[in-house]
């Protein structure tokens, strides 16, 4: 099944699944009881561009500061629930948009039907998560280790026992620590599942090892129809994480708007110091409203030609630099005045 055809569920608002965009998500680190650190961090996020922030709820002091926290900000609100149903419940009652949970580990199945009913009532999906790592031990005596397989049956366990209270208003995780499993899990929940899926490789690393193993696993899917809601699991800023989730919806063609920019590599033909030139442009453009495509070229062969669908874009020559439009040859000018004439050209442009 493809993100298109599933269910839609709405999360205060914000639509995910079916024919909806797909959406960016982040998590705050700050303890969800600091309200003051936790409004500021979501504010960065939203400012970053995320679309929903989970944050997490492991005491009853975090889940009494749910509405206050719902109150100072403008972006749809997930708890993440563990071990602890009433936490839920509690959440559910102080203006949460969403509930991730994993109703294997929140006890009986009464629990289970307590949480489906007061977010039935209140109109708030649930997200099974289901981790590669914390599966059921009876599933791995089964299948020996974590598969895909082992993923999708604990995935459909927790489903029934949602369905079986009644309650269909779900989204649903498969995540695991390594790309090729993760990967080989989503795709064979599209198969078996009509919910929308949140996509995420989780325990990735750091800031450059986790937004590379998130490109892959993440980009696989996207481009494969899977998907309809990301996350970037980094161990970094959260605003890193919706920066990297956006770009990686870029790259997947599936976030339109905002500056879309391109470079060459650096080859024994660059004259001009490229890499300094692209990464002040990549800056200078990066939070423009605009949706626009800037190519920066370290010589003639890459310039125009290969550039030629870029808006606006520099074709590095001996220490000078050529400045194109759409193609076409606009003068040529030396290095210093190669960024100040490109961001003038593209500031005095027609959108």
């Amino acid at each position: 099944m493809t993100r298109t055809e599933t269910k839609t569920i709405s999360v205060g608002g914000l639509k995910i699944g079916g024919q909806s965009p797909v959406t960016v998500q982040s998590m705050c680190n700050t303890k969800t009881w600091d309200v003051e650190a936790t409004v500021n961090q979501i504010r960065a996020m939203r400012a970053a561009g995320v679309d929903l922030v989970r944050l997490a709820v492991p005491d009853e002091r975090s889940a009494l500061a749910i509405d206050k926290i719902r109150e100072a900000v403008d972006v749809p609100l997930v708890a993440d629930i563990h071990f602890d149903y009433r936490l839920a419940l509690l959440c559910a009652e102080r203006g949460i948009d969403k509930i991730r949970i994993n109703p294997g580990n929140i006890g009986p199945e009464e629990n289970v039907r307590a949480v489906a009913k007061a977010c039935s009532e209140r109109a708030i999906p649930i997200r099974i998560g289901v981790n590669a790592g914390s599966l059921e031990k009876p599933l791995l005596e089964k299948y020996g280790h974590p598969c895909a397989e082992a993923m999708v049956e604990s995935a459909r366990g927790h489903v029934r026992l949602l369905e079986k209270a009644g309650f269909e208003d779900i989204c649903l995780s498969l995540k695991s620590s390594t790309v090729p499993l993760t990967v080989a899990a989503y795709r064979l929940a599209a198969e078996s599942f009509p919910y929308p899926l949140h996509l995420g490789v989780t325990e990735t690393g750091t800031d450059w090892n986790g937004t590379i193993q998130s490109a892959v696993g993440i980009g696989t899917l996207l481009c494969e129809g899977i998907g309809n809601t990301i996350r970037v699991s980094l161990t970094a800023d959260p605003v890193r994480e919706v920066s990297a989730g956006i770009a990686i919806l870029k790259a997947a063609g599936l976030r339109p708007g905002g500056v879309r920019f391109i470079s060459c590599p650096t080859c024994g033909r660059t004259e001009i110091d490229l890499i300094g030139l692209a990464s002040q442009v990549e800056e200078r453009v990066r939070n423009m409203n605009r949706d626009i495509t800037v190519a920066v070229m370290g010589c003639v062969v890459n310039g125009p030609g290969e550039a030629r669908e870029a808006d606006f874009g520099i074709a590095g020559g001996k220490n000078k630099g050529l400045l194109f439009r759409k193609g076409e040859v606009l003068g040529t000018y030396p290095y210093d005045e190669l960024l100040p004439r490109l961001l003038d050209l593209i500031e005095n442009s027609d959108p």
